[in-house]
């Protein structure tokens, strides 16, 4: 008995039901590839891979692998939003508050959600997202170094 053989990137966009393109399947690859992207990030990883593209390109093929379940996007406040391939997880995100680099925090708990609201207001809560803030260790060892 054989190990189950993981899908090509155009079979799991075709079975999100998404149109398979070129761009589309180096846009999901660049994001997989990266660390919480932004769109210009990922646009110059596109552009590296395929050729041209045009931001609105971009754009438009990054809200439809997010709407279709391919890709996540978080939105820290103050900063643009970035894109990750991590998804179904109910992970976290800790953001440096000084340079803006992202890293992945995995749940607290390890049920979703990770979190009980004190209130659901009558709504069935499948998800808890959370953002930590902070200083990274460079950020942090650089600041430490300039303490008068």
């Amino acid at each position: 008995m054989s190990a189950p053989r993981t899908p090509t990137t155009a079979e799991e966009l075709r079975g999100a039901g998404l149109r398979v393109t070129a761009a589309r399947v180096a846009l999901l690859e660049t994001v997989r590839d990266g660390d919480h992207l932004d769109a210009e990030a990922v646009t110059s990883g596109v552009r590296d891979r395929v050729g041209h593209i045009s931001l609105q390109a971009v754009y438009e093929a990054l809200h439809a692998l997010t709407a279709a379940g391919l890709i996540r996007r978080i939105e820290p406040a103050g900063s643009p939003a970035r894109f990750e391939g991590r998804v179904g997880d109910n992970h976290h995100h800790i953001v440096c508050r000084s340079c803006g680099v992202v890293a992945d925090v995995d749940c607290a708990v390890g049920e979703v959600p990770c979190l009980s609201a004190s209130d659901t207001h009558g709504f069935s809560i499948d998800e808890a997202e959370v953002i930590y803030w902070g200083l990274c260790p460079a950020c942090s060892a650089a600041r430490g170094s300039r303490a008068p």
